[in-house]
């Protein structure tokens, strides 16, 4: 089976790398996932449990990235067994510069065998897409949000303080403005 898409995020190539490589991210990505570890810089242990045509599979599978290019590119590899069937395969993880945002697109060339293959074909690669879709979707809210909240958190930092400067100026002109009114009305 072969797969192949794109998907534009309105976020810088280096924070969406970073993202790709953040194993909490993709844990929420990862539709069905319900558990996903980090053994080494480059080495995964994932759980997902998806629905494929009549099956209801659990998968428990190792994933692998190699030929590092940060920020630019990677390839994934993985492999993953259930009762109902196998899967392996590799994944090219391109990320562009495009239009203040970053172009992610992606090729996938996977295997699948037992039970699982006889749903067919057809069913497998619409399955497959509509999963690669949901993680896409779901992987760009999330950085997207993150860092929409990261900055809403610095504005607001940034303000308060501005906001107490204001308000001290504001202090400031209104004690002179009495201190001077009780002079006037002293001295006349």
């Amino acid at each position: 089976m072969k797969l192949s898409g794109s998907y534009q995020i309105k976020l810088e190539k280096q924070k969406v790398w970073e993202a790709l490589n953040n194993p909490e991210i993709l844990k929420k990505s990862i539709p069905g996932c319900e558990e996903f570890k980090k053994n080494s810089e480059t080495e995964f242990t994932a759980k997902a449990t998806n629905k494929i045509g009549p099956f209801n599979a659990s998968f428990t599978g190792d994933i692998e990235i190699k030929d590092l290019n940060p920020p630019n590119s990677y390839k994934i590899l993985g492999s993953g067994n259930s009762p109902v069937g196998f899967a392996n395969g590799e994944a090219l993880v391109k990320l562009e510069d495009l239009d203040g945002g970053t172009k992610l697109t992606y090729s996938v060339e996977a295997n699948v065998g037992g039970k699982i293959a006889q749903v067919g074909s057809r069913l497998i690669d619409m399955t497959a897409k509509k999963m690669a879709d949901i993680f896409f979707g779901k992987f760009s809210e999330l950085i997207v949000e993150k860092k929409t909240t990261e900055e809403l958190e610095k504005e607001i930092k940034e303000e308060v303080p501005r906001e107490k400067k204001a308000k001290n100026k504001i202090a400031i002109i209104f004690s002179l403005l009495i201190i001077i009114g009780i002079i006037i009305y002293y001295f006349s």
